[in-house]
């Protein structure tokens, strides 16, 4: 009896030992000789949607579906006829404005003043010369020789020559004073106000040019030449192609293996046995999982986090949307993103 129940506790002791021995060599697998994280996503699809910033009839269009475009090349353009007769009328306008403002600002010529001056001094001679005749006039009438309407005329022409003379005199004052601050500073905002005319019209002349705002290929061409284009109505469908990364999503467990800077390989099913190097970009702040609230520890494995895994592809290989298998390697500390990316 009493060997029985020896033999049942060494069964039981190896049994215990094995089952330990199994758990220990699991958390190993597990914790200790794990030596990379394998995650799945996809090549990351993102477009533009490309339209023109005014509305307009197309005239023409430079690519078509599947053609590599450059950022800032010409892909599209508008009726532009009537723009460019604005733009020809504001320039013609702004022209004549700058020359109101220029003689404003420089004032009199010298020649101006001159003449000025010598009219002035004409009409006071005419002036004292018929001071003199008023005088002479006085005394015929005295003398009974002439009428008093002649004295009357010749006292009248007199006032007159002397207004005149007074009035050249001003004009000589204002030409010798230039204009008014006043007249300069009108004629200079209106110089500005057909300056940003003129800009205006030039920037919907340029906008009536649509040019890509990226590096990418065109997926749709949704509108062709003689549709109406309207901000609303996007003209192409750009892929961006640079940069690349795959959208993947990691495990809660396997989070504190990853970290921003990481080096990762990629591999794609069209290209077997090749890697791309690459690098983690970004690892979401946010989880993602259902059910939406977690209660049990056993719900917890189905947290997973958006990880963004850029990709060095200078041969141009990968295509959008390709499944991707990302191998993270772990490693103790993270490695800065500007080193994981040489």
């Amino acid at each position: 009896m009493k060997r029985k129940v020896i033999r049942l506790l060494v069964v039981i002791l190896l049994i215990g030992g094995a089952s330990y021995g199994i758990y220990r060599w699991k958390q190993n697998q597990k914790h200790g000789l794990l030596t990379s994280v394998i995650l799945y996503g996809n090549m990351d699809e993102r477009d533009v949607q490309l339209a023109f910033k005014e509305s307009g009839r197309i005239t023409r269009e430079l690519v078509h579906e599947g053609a590599t475009v450059r950022k800032g090349e010409l892909v599209a353009t508008l009726d532009t006829d009537w723009l460019i007769r604005q733009v020809a009328e504001a320039k013609a306008v702004l022209a004549a404005q700058k020359q109101v403002w220029l003689r404003l600002k420089r004032g009199s010529r010298p020649q101006e003043i001159a003449m000025d001056r010598a009219l002035y001094a004409a009409a006071a001679a005419k002036a004292a010369n018929d001071l003199v005749n008023v005088k002479r006039y006085e005394k015929l009438l005295a003398t009974g020789d002439i009428t008093q309407i002649q004295y009357d005329n010749e006292k009248a022409l007199w006032k007159v020559d002397n207004q005149q003379a007074h009035a050249a005199k001003e004009t000589l004052r204002l030409a010798v004073l230039g204009p008014r601050v006043e007249d300069i500073a009108e004629a200079e905002a209106k110089l500005r106000a057909d300056k940003a005319q003129l800009a205006l019209l030039e920037q919907y002349l340029a906008d009536t040019h649509l040019r890509s705002p990226v590096n990418g290929v065109v997926r749709t061409r949704i509108l062709e030449p003689g549709d109406m284009a309207s901000p609303q109505t996007p003209v192409y469908t750009i892929a961006i192609m640079n940069p690349k990364w795959v959208r993947a999503y990691i495990p809660e467990r396997d989070l504190g293996f990853v970290h921003l800077g990481s080096k990762a390989w990629i591999t794609v099913d069209s290209f077997p046995g090749k890697k791309f190097a690459g690098w983690v970009g970004f690892i979401s702040p946010i989880a993602e999982f259902t059910p939406k609230s977690v209660e049990t520890t056993q719900l917890r494995t189905s947290l997973v986090y958006e990880v963004r895994v850029y990709v060095k592809d200078p041969h141009d290989q990968l295509r959008l949307g390709m499944p991707a298998t990302v191998e993270i390697p772990i490693t103790p500390q993270p490695i800065p993103l500007h080193e994981a990316r040489h």
